[in-house]
C-alpha cells in the first residue's frame, strides 16, 4: 500500500510537471502569436529538426508542446524575438531593393528617360536637369500650389491645348511672337481663334549690354490690337544691376505707351548658352533682385507683372520663395507640365501651328484674363 501511495504521488508529480509545461508552452505559444512573427515560431523549435511539410511540423511542433518540458525565460524570449524582428526587417529591405530595381529595369526597358525616372521616384522633390547634373530641391510647404487638374488638359487635332471644368472649355488659346515669326497676317491669326498675343517688346544684348526694341514690334503689337487680340509684352533681360532692371522696365514702359496692353507685362529671364553672354556669373540672389526691381516698376506704373522661365530659370537661377508676389508665366514642352507651384500662362510647345504664321510659333494656355487699370 505504501508502495502504491508512492507511486500515485510520483504521478500527480508528474501530472502536475505535464500540467506546468503545457502552461508554460501555452504562454509562449501566445507571446509568439502576439507577436506576430511567425519566424519567431521556427526558432523556438529549430533545434527539433523538423524538416517536414507544413502539414506535419504543425503536427509535430504540438506533440513537442505536449510532450517535452520545455521552458524559456524572459531574457530569452526577448532575445528570439529581436532576433526574428532583425531577420524580418532584413527581408523587407531586400523584398524592397528587389521591387524598386524591377521597377527601374521595366522602365529603361521602355525607353524611358533618366530625368523622368528619378522624377517618378523622388515625387516628394523637384528634379532639374541641367549640363549634365541633377538637383534635387524639396518642394516647400510656404509657398502657392497650382490647383489645376491635370486630367482636364486635352490636346486637339490640332495640336492645340485645352482645360475644361465640367466638361466646358475654359482656357484661353496664345502665342508670343518675335522677329523670327517674320511678316504675320494677323487676320488670319484671328480667325484661328488666338485670344492674347505677346509681343517681344525688346532685348539687351548679351555681350554689349546694349538695350533694343525688336525690329517687329510696332508691326506685331499694332497688327494684333487691329484685329482685336488682347496683347502683353516681353522683354528679354541681361541686367547686371538692379539699376539696370529698372532701365529696362523704364525702357518697356515707354515703349507701350501709344498702346492698349491688357495683359502682363514680361521679363524675359533665361539662361543664354553663349560662354560670353554677360549676365551668366550671376547669383541667384543677384538675378532675383534686379527681377524684383523689374516688376516694381512695373508695377508702380498701374501694369501687371509677370516673370517667364522654366524649370531652369526658377529653380537654379531665381530664388522663387522672394517671387511669391508675382505671376509666372512657365515654359515645360510636354502634354503635362512639372511644376508644383502656382503659374497664370503654361508655354507648352514652341513648335505649335498658327493660321496666317509660317513655320513654327509659341502656343500658350491661360486660365484667366488679366485686366489692367491704366
Amino acid at each position: 500500500m505504501q508502495e502504491n501511495q508512492i507511486q500515485g504521488k510520483r504521478r500527480k508529480k508528474k501530472r502536475k510537471r505535464s500540467e506546468n509545461s503545457i502552461l508554460a508552452g501555452s504562454i509562449l505559444l501566445c507571446i509568439v502569436t502576439l507577436t506576430a512573427i511567425t519566424i519567431c515560431l521556427v526558432m523556438v523549435f529549430q533545434y527539433r529538426a523538423l524538416q517536414q511539410t507544413n502539414a506535419e511540423m504543425v503536427s509535430e511542433l504540438e506533440n513537442v508542446r505536449l510532450e517535452e518540458e520545455a521552458s524559456f525565460s524572459q531574457e530569452e524570449v526577448d532575445a528570439l524575438i529581436e532576433t526574428a524582428v532583425e531577420e524580418a526587417k532584413e527581408k523587407t529591405e531586400k523584398d524592397v531593393e528587389e521591387d524598386f530595381l524591377a521597377r527601374l529595369k521595366a522602365r529603361m526597358a521602355s525607353g524611358e528617360s533618366t530625368t523622368d525616372m528619378l522624377r517618378a521616384f523622388f515625387p516628394e522633390e523637384i528634379v532639374v536637369a541641367d549640363t549634365g547634373r541633377y538637383y534635387f530641391f524639396p518642394i516647400l510647404e510656404e509657398l502657392a500650389k497650382n490647383t489645376y487638374d491635370s486630367e482636364a488638359f486635352e490636346k486637339d487635332e490640332d495640336g492645340v491645348m485645352h482645360y475644361y471644368q465640367d466638361g466646358e472649355r475654359v482656357s484661353h488659346k496664345g502665342i508670343d511672337v518675335s522677329r523670327y515669326q517674320d511678316k504675320i497676317d494677323w487676320a488670319k491669326v484671328a480667325d484661328d481663334e488666338v485670344e492674347y498675343a505677346f509681343i517681344r517688346l525688346g532685348i539687351r544684348g548679351y555681350t554689349t549690354g546694349e538695350i533694343m526694341e525688336d525690329e517687329s514690334f510696332q508691326r506685331n503689337i499694332e497688327g494684333a490690337l487691329k484685329n482685336d487680340i488682347e496683347v502683353g509684352v516681353y522683354f528679354f533681360t541681361q541686367a547686371l544691376t538692379v539699376a539696370e532692371a529698372e532701365e529696362e522696365a523704364a525702357f518697356v514702359l515707354e515703349s507701350i505707351t501709344p498702346y492698349e496692353v491688357k495683359y502682363p507685362i514680361v521679363l524675359d529671364v533665361e539662361a543664354v548658352t553663349s560662354a560670353e553672354a554677360r549676365a551668366n556669373d550671376l547669383t541667384s540672389e543677384e538675378r532675383t533682385k534686379a527681377c524684383i526691381a523689374f516688376c516694381e516698376k512695373i508695377k508702380e506704373a498701374g501694369y501687371t507683372p509677370m516673370i517667364y522661365g522654366n524649370l531652369k530659370t526658377f529653380m537654379l537661377m531665381l530664388d522663387i520663395k522672394e517671387l511669391e508676389a508675382y505671376d509666372k508665366w512657365f515654359a515645360y514642352y510636354d502634354d503635362v507640365y512639372y511644376y508644383p507651384y502656382d503659374f497664370e500662362i503654361w508655354q507648352y510647345t514652341n513648335k505649335g501651328r498658327v493660321s496666317g504664321i509660317k513655320g513654327d510659333v509659341d502656343l500658350n494656355i491661360s486660365f484667366d484674363t488679366p485686366q489692367i487699370n491704366n
